[in-house]
C-alpha cells in the first residue's frame, strides 16, 4: 500500500517537474549550439573524435549520449569520468572534442579529468547547470543545462538536473544529425535491429 506521504510527494514531483522543465525549455535555441556544433565539424574534418565523460549520474547521462550520438551521425566515444586520470586519457588524441557533463561545475573528480584532458590537446564543450562554475570557464564552448530544483523530498538526489543534461544534449544531436541530411536509409543503416531496423528507406 502506498502511503498518503508518498502520494502527495509524487504529486509534488510532478508539479516541480513540469514548472523547472517548462522553465529550461525557455532557455534553448539554436544560437546556443553554435559554437559546440562548429567545434565538432572541425575536429571531424580534420580526423579527429568526439567523446563524452561525466562523474556519478552524469556519467549515465554520457554513456546513454554517447550511443544516441552515434546512431544519428556522430561517432562519441563514453571516456570513463575517473579512469580518465589513470590511463584512459590515452583514447585522446590532440584535436579531440570531449563534452563533459556536471551540474555544479564544481566536481573535485571532474576538474581532475578536464585538466588532462586539455593537457592531452582536447577541447572541451561543457555542460552544466552554472555559467559562472570552473566547468564553463574553462569549455571552449558551453551548454547551460539548469534548473532550480532536483524535486523529490530532500531537493538533492539529481533528478531534474539528469533531465535537464539529457534535453540539452539531446538538443544537440537534432541539430547536428538534421546538419548532416541525416535519411531514414542512413538511420536503418546504423540500426538495424528491432522495431526501428524494420523502418523502410521511405519512412519518416
Amino acid at each position: 500500500m502506498i502511503k498518503k506521504e508518498s502520494r502527495e510527494a509524487l504529486q509534488a514531483f510532478v508539479s516541480v517537474a513540469k514548472e523547472e522543465f517548462d522553465g529550461f525549455a525557455g532557455t534553448i535555441t539554436s544560437d546556443g549550439y553554435e559554437k559546440a556544433v562548429e567545434l565538432i565539424l572541425n575536429a571531424e574534418k580534420n580526423g579527429n573524435r568526439v567523446h563524452i565523460t561525466g562523474i556519478g549520474k552524469p556519467s549515465h547521462v554520457a554513456a546513454y549520449m554517447a550511443s544516441l550520438l552515434s546512431s544519428t551521425g556522430t561517432p562519441t566515444y563514453f571516456l570513463h569520468g575517473t579512469e580518465a586520470v589513470h590511463g584512459s586519457c590515452g583514447q585522446l588524441v590532440a584535436g579531440d572534442v570531449v563534452i563533459c557533463i556536471s551540474n555544479s561545475g564544481e566536481t573535485g573528480e571532474l576538474k581532475s579529468t578536464v585538466t588532462a584532458i586539455k593537457n592531452n590537446g582536447c577541447k572541451v564543450i561543457s555542460v552544466t547547470g552554472n555559467l559562472e562554475s570552473w566547468l564553463a570557464k574553462k569549455g571552449d564552448a558551453c551548454l547551460f543545462a539548469g534548473v532550480g530544483q532536483e524535486g523529490g523530498p530532500l531537493n538533492r538526489a539529481p533528478r531534474l538536473s539528469v533531465l535537464a543534461e539529457m534535453v540539452a544534449l539531446q538538443g544537440l544531436s537534432v541539430v547536428l544529425q538534421v546538419n548532416r541530411g541525416i535519411t531514414p536509409k542512413d538511420y536503418v543503416k546504423w540500426h538495424p535491429g528491432g522495431t526501428l531496423g524494420s523502418l523502410r528507406e521511405n519512412e519518416k
